[in-house]
């Protein structure tokens, strides 16, 4: 119940995608030189376990853009206002909905 208040009645899962876009664009925004800004562009060396691979939240938000039609995210992600729409643009977008 309080789960529901907190979210008053949205859709769990588009507010997950949002807030995960916002993310991203606060994270792109960060100085490189922090450590959270190094991580956004790190590629890991060495291989990966045997198995399927496990969906890191970084391609769960590319494939969100990607159904929002987003060419160039890092560019886009600089502007806060426009990212901040792209944000509210998500939060009604009905390919979001997993």
């Amino acid at each position: 119940m309080e789960i529901d208040k907190l979210i008053e009645g949205a859709d769990i899962v588009r507010l997950i995608t949002v807030q995960r876009i916002k993310l991203l664009g606060h994270i792109q925004r960060m100085d490189q030189a922090r450590p959270t800004g190094k991580i956004l562009d790190w590629e890991p060396m060495g291989t990966r376990p045997v198995g399927r691979p496990r969906q890191r939240w970084q391609e769960d938000a590319m494939e969100d853009l990607k159904q929002l039609k987003v060419k160039n995210w890092k560019e886009t992600a600089k502007d806060r206002r426009t990212w901040r729409d792209l944000a509210e643009k998500a939060k009604h977008h009905k390919e979001l909905m997993k």
